[in-house]
């Protein structure tokens, strides 16, 4: 049984959790400082299991979609589908379960993010076959986080606001980001087996700079969030360590050289926003 979990845990690298959710913590407690609002427990745990869902989906559903492809790539062989741990039965019934999860547990918070819950499975879930025929695959990821923040926001004001709304497009172009960087591990592959990725489209020096171009650029509509949130010094020294981490990224992974892409891509950015989310929280307090 310990291993059975363990291996779905592995099916949805859950530890990639700390990319979404610490935003989706962010955007909840921004938007209980909003005049009429308070602090619901019953609101945060709701909004808590429904990113969990929403994102088990999501990453049950890329195994099943790939698992041919999978089953063909060196770096990917060893997933638990083409490897036989998980059956594909199986991975598209635990998507379909945290599916109606998700939507159940939408229903519960208000009647917008009930309403809402089909365009954000559409998006999370849509994301799958995007690599199949657009080299933008990566924005649509990002627009799959991007939802995290906007939809807790959503959870407990009912509207979007433009402070929450800049730091969705930061969370946006962020994700999209370091996907890139992710993607240079299959440049080759993606070439030979004609699926869409800015590697593969661009070659590995021009990827890095739309990559350092993006997160520049999300750092913008971070800025442009802190301000409007008239942010405190906690607050700001939040992301000048969140900054700083995307510019270790890009200095670590190089051209000639990308044997540190897992750390760029999971280890840096998992610490940038867990950081970001403590020290914005904290200030909220």
């Amino acid at each position: 049984m310990r291993s059975k979990i363990k291996s779905y845990l592995s099916l949805i690298k859950f530890s990639h959790t700390v990319f979404a959710m610490p935003f989706a913590l962010t955007a909840y407690f921004m938007a209980i400082k909003e005049p009429g609002q308070i602090f619901e427990w019953r609101t945060l745990i709701l909004v808590i299991f429904s990113m969990i869902f929403a994102r088990n989906s999501a990453m049950a559903f890329n195994r099943y979609t790939d698992r041919f492809i999978d089953a063909k790539n060196p770096r990917t062989q060893k997933r638990e589908i083409p490897d036989r741990i998980i059956s594909a039965k199986n991975a598209l019934i635990f998507t379909i379960i945290n599916s109606i999860l998700f939507i159940i547990s939408s229903s519960f918070i208000n009647t917008y993010t009930l309403l809402l819950s089909p365009l954000a499975l559409f998006i999370v879930l849509g994301y799958s076959y995007t690599k199949r025929f657009t080299f933008l695959s990566h924005i649509f990821l990002g627009l799959g986080l991007a939802i995290a923040p906007a939809g807790a926001y959503i959870a407990v004001t009912g509207m979007l606001s433009p402070a929450v709304m800049m730091l969705s497009a930061s969370v946006l172009l962020w994700t999209a980001g370091f996907d890139i960087i992710y993607s240079l591990q299959d440049e080759e592959f993606d070439k030979e087996h004609q699926l869409f990725s800015i590697p593969a489209k661009i070659g590995r020096k021009n990827s890095l700079w739309v990559s350092t171009g993006l997160h520049f650029i999300a750092i913008i509509f971070m800025l442009l969030w802190a301000f409007l949130m008239s942010a405190n010094l906690l607050q700001w020294i939040g992301i000048g360590v969140f900054t700083a981490l995307l510019i270790y990224q890009h200095i670590i992974v190089k051209p000639n050289d990308i044997s540190k892409v897992n750390i760029a891509f999971g280890t840096t950015n998992g610490i940038a926003s867990i950081c970001l989310a403590i020290a914005t929280i904290i200030s909220l307090l």
